[in-house]
C-alpha cells in the first residue's frame, strides 16, 4: 500500500472509516471462518473499539462472533478486568485468557527473580530466542524477557491450542513507529496464521471520536487521564485530565507506557508481539 493511500483511508470521516474496518473484518471471516478467526482484546480502547465492530460486522453477517483471546500477562489493572468481565457478560462474548502459567506460577510477586532453569523446554528455548544468557530473571510483565514469555508466547500457544488460522489486532499506523508498515492482512509464522488489522486508518482521536458517536464502552482508567493502557506496574498518567480531551496531535500517546518496552518494540515485534 503506497502512503497516498495510507493518507487518503486516514483521511476519511469516521463513517467511512467505521464501514472500512468492517469491510476489512467481513472479508476475514468469509476468508478464515469465525470458528478459526480470534480477536485479541486486551480491554483497551482501540481493541474495544474492534471488538464492537466486530460484533456489528458479524450481525450483519448473521454469523456468530469468533473468540476473543485475553492475554493475562500477570499484572492486569483492576479497571480492565472490570470492564472485560462487563463486556463479556453485555456482548456475550467467549473470552479466552491465554496466560503463560509455567512462568507465573514461579512468582508470588512482580519483580520476584525466576531461574531459567526451573521452567519448562518451550520456555528455555524461547528465551535463548532473545540471546538472555543469565540464570534468572525479574518477573516483569513489559520487560524485555518478560513481555516475550508473559504475551507473545501467550499468545502463540493459544493459536496453536485453538487451532486458530487468523487473529484480529487492533494496532493503528499512527501509533507507534513500528507498526507504520503494517497492511490489514499480515501472513504469520511460527505459528503460521494471518495477522487481520482492521482499524490501522484510524487516528487516535478517530477511536475516541468512534467511541463517542456509538456509545461505545471503556475502560474508567482512561478517564483518570491514562492515554495508553499496558502492566499495571510500567502505566502511568500522563495528565489529569480525560484521555480524550488531552492534546492528541501534538503529545505522545504512549508516554505513560514503560519506555524500555517502546525503544525495543522492533525487536519485539520481530519475535511475533502485536
Amino acid at each position: 500500500m503506497t502512503q497516498e493511500e495510507k493518507e487518503r483511508l486516514m483521511s476519511l470521516s469516521i463513517e467511512e472509516k467505521v464501514a472500512q474496518s468492517k469491510k476489512v473484518i467481513k472479508e476475514a471471516i468469509e476468508k478464515f471462518g469465525a470458528d478459526k478467526l480470534s480477536v485479541a482484546w486486551t480491554g483497551g480502547k482501540d481493541s474495544t473499539t474492534m471488538t464492537w465492530l466486530f460484533r456489528e460486522a458479524c450481525k450483519e453477517l448473521s454469523v456468530p462472533m469468533p473468540k476473543c483471546m485475553f492475554i493475562d500477562e500477570g499484572y492486569v489493572f483492576e479497571e480492565i478486568w472490570d470492564i472485560v468481565n462487563k463486556l463479556k457478560k453485555e456482548w456475550n462474548l467467549n473470552v479466552v485468557i491465554a496466560k503463560n502459567t509455567d512462568v507465573s506460577d514461579k512468582a508470588k510477586n512482580v519483580g520476584d527473580m525466576i531461574k531459567v532453569s526451573s521452567l519448562n523446554e518451550r520456555n528455555k528455548s524461547e528465551i535463548a530466542k532473545l540471546g538472555f544468557t543469565d540464570e534468572e530473571f525479574p518477573f516483569e510483565p513489559e520487560s524485555y524477557v518478560g513481555n516475550h514469555l508473559m504475551k507473545t508466547v501467550a499468545m502463540n500457544m493459544f493459536l496453536e491450542n485453538y487451532g486458530i488460522q487468523s487473529l484480529a489486532t487492533a494496532i493503528r499506523w499512527d501509533e507507534q513507529t513500528a507498526r507504520i508498515d503494517e497492511t490489514y492482512f499480515s501472513p504469520r509464522s511460527n505459528p503460521s496464521h494471518t495477522r487481520v488489522q482492521p482499524i490501522l486508518h484510524f487516528k487516535e482521536r478517530d477511536i475516541w471520536n468512534t467511541i463517542h458517536k456509538y456509545k461505545i464502552p471503556f475502560c474508567v482508567l482512561y478517564n483518570y487521564g491514562y492515554r495508553s493502557l499496558g502492566a499495571k506496574g510500567s502505566t502511568v498518567k500522563v495528565s489529569d485530565i480525560p484521555a480524550w480531551e488531552q492534546d492528541m496531535e501534538n503529545t505522545p500517546e504512549r508516554a505513560g507506557r514503560g519506555q524500555g518496552k517502546e525503544e525495543i518494540m522492533g525487536k519485539l515485534r520481530a519475535l511475533g508481539y502485536m
